[in-house]
């Protein structure tokens, strides 16, 4: 099966490149499993961004062609995925999008030696405190609970309650979100973390719906999403504001999924086509090609990214030697559609880049842009 899912992605992303010369990177990502979906929206940010490459002249005049693994959404199957990519030689490895398999990869990956890219995972402990190999373009959970709480805080929300997975992103932005609603002066009147394979949220749904709060912040995956939302309309829960902490509630599906019980959801989200980088618009329009004609989640941009940015790295490099590659990134000050691409050590981060999160809302059955003010935002729907 790996062998198939190898031979089959290389041919599509080679894109024409020629076997010999080729530059080959090395990338992991959920071709199956569960978290296939996010793997499907990453496969389509790779595509566009190593046919953006090799249009522009690859590096060097010589083309760039992506070795992706299947980690089938399992941390040892990531691991093994790792391994093969070490001893294929590739100069970095673009990292995937679950916290839990990222954080086992990257203690690999630095203590082989080998840049670690992350792209998509956002568990504060992978770049906190972190190793001089793992880069992450994309930003860390806090930032998910920030801009999240942000809105509470800006309208005066007193109390809010928190239900969360506990894998290693869902507890991240749970914490943080924590640590935020202390500083904004919000009480949380019930923080519920779930383990995986939990089906029926109604119990603590009614707790909640006891304790009437201003926002309810969920962080879950894609199915749970879901799941969450059809039962909060079912048993009548009216906070305010429902609020998602992204992972599921930011892709297309949460919305045809969820049919009317997603209208008015918020959701922290890390890339919309409304922000006012160069060439966002553009990324949209190959995205949604790349997928078909469905639109993009902030995964498929953020997989764009991590293309373009390899790419430069070794560009800047003047070579596939991995210390050369390490030190690249280091100095990486560069502009891409998904945002400002920098490395920089600050709050207990290593090798992180700073760039905040946005909000959207589900608004007539479609994703709008309510926050920050720079996204030229849509005025908020509250439940009450």
């Amino acid at each position: 099966m790996r062998k198939f899912v190898l031979f089959t992605l290389s041919m599509a992303l080679a894109a024409g490149a020629q076997a010999q010369g080729t530059i080959k990177i090395g990338a992991i990502t959920s071709v199956t499993g569960r978290f296939a979906e996010f793997g499907k929206m990453q496969l389509a940010g790779f595509k566009v961004g190593v046919a953006e490459v090799n249009r522009k002249g690859g590096i060097g005049g010589r083309k760039i062609e992506l070795v992706i693994e299947d980690n089938a959404s399992d941390v040892n199957k990531g691991l093994a995925a790792a391994e093969r990519l070490v001893n294929a030689g590739v100069p970095l490895v673009i990292n995937e999008y679950s916290s839990s398999l990222v954080k086992a990869q990257a203690q690999y990956l630095a203590r082989q030696k080998v840049p670690n890219l992350v792209v998509t995972s956002s568990g504060d402990d992978i770049t906190q405190p972190g190793s001089e190999y793992t880069f992450r373009l994309n930003q860390p959970a806090t930032e998910y609970a920030r801009v999240i709480l942000s809105i509470f805080r800006d309208k005066k929300f007193k109390t809010m309650a928190v239900i969360a997975g506990t894998g290693a992103f869902e507890k991240s932005v749970a914490d943080a979100a924590q640590t935020l609603a202390k500083q904004y002066g919000i009480t949380i009147v019930e923080d519920q973390r779930y383990d995986k394979g939990l089906t029926d949220f109604r119990p603590v749904l009614n707790r909640i719906k006891a304790k009437n709060p201003d926002g309810l912040l969920m962080v879950s995956y894609a199915e749970d999403s879901v799941a969450l939302m059809r039962q909060a309309r079912e048993v009548g829960v009216k906070p305010r504001l429902f609020a998602g902490g992204a992972a599921g509630f930011a892709l297309p599906e949460f919305i045809k999924d969820s049919g009317s019980a997603a209208e008015n959801v918020i959701t922290a989200t890390a890339w919309i086509p409304q922000l006012r980088y160069p060439g966002v618009q553009k990324l949209n329009v190959e995205l949604k090609k790349a997928l078909g004609g469905a639109d993009p989640s902030y995964h498929a941009a953020q997989a764009y990214a991590g293309v373009i940015v390899a790419a430069e790295a070794i560009s800047r490099a003047g070579s596939t030697d991995r210390e050369k590659v390490k030190a690249a990134l280091n100095s990486l000050n560069m502009q891409t559609a998904f945002g400002p691409i920098q490395f920089k050590d600050f709050d207990g981060f290593r090798n992180q880049n700073p760039l905040a999160m946005v909000a959207q809302q589900v608004q007539g059955g479609k994703f709008v842009p309510v926050y920050p003010k720079s996204v030229v935002p849509q005025p908020i729907k509250f439940e009450r």
